[in-house]
């Protein structure tokens, strides 16, 4: 039980860090969110956003770091 505390701790620690790390990209001016490949639709009642640009983007960076770490754990 010990061990999924410190998994949890963990990933809220890793949600925090990356939810300061949105704030300070949007505050920096970044286009996260605005890259090409987010597709938006405005209708007349309903509003559609997939942001699959941003999405490719942070898969490759959270890939990217979590290689990284594995392999500095070795």
């Amino acid at each position: 039980m010990a061990e999924l505390g410190k998994a949890l701790l963990a990933l809220g620690i890793l949600l925090a860090v990356l939810g300061g790390t949105l704030l300070l990209a949007s505050s920096l001016g970044l286009p996260l969110g605005r890259l090409p490949g987010d597709f938006a639709w405005k209708g007349k009642h309903v509003r559609i956003y997939i942001p699959l640009g941003t999405s490719i983007l942070v898969s490759i960076v959270l890939t990217v770091l979590l290689y990284l770490l594995s392999r500095m754990r070795r």
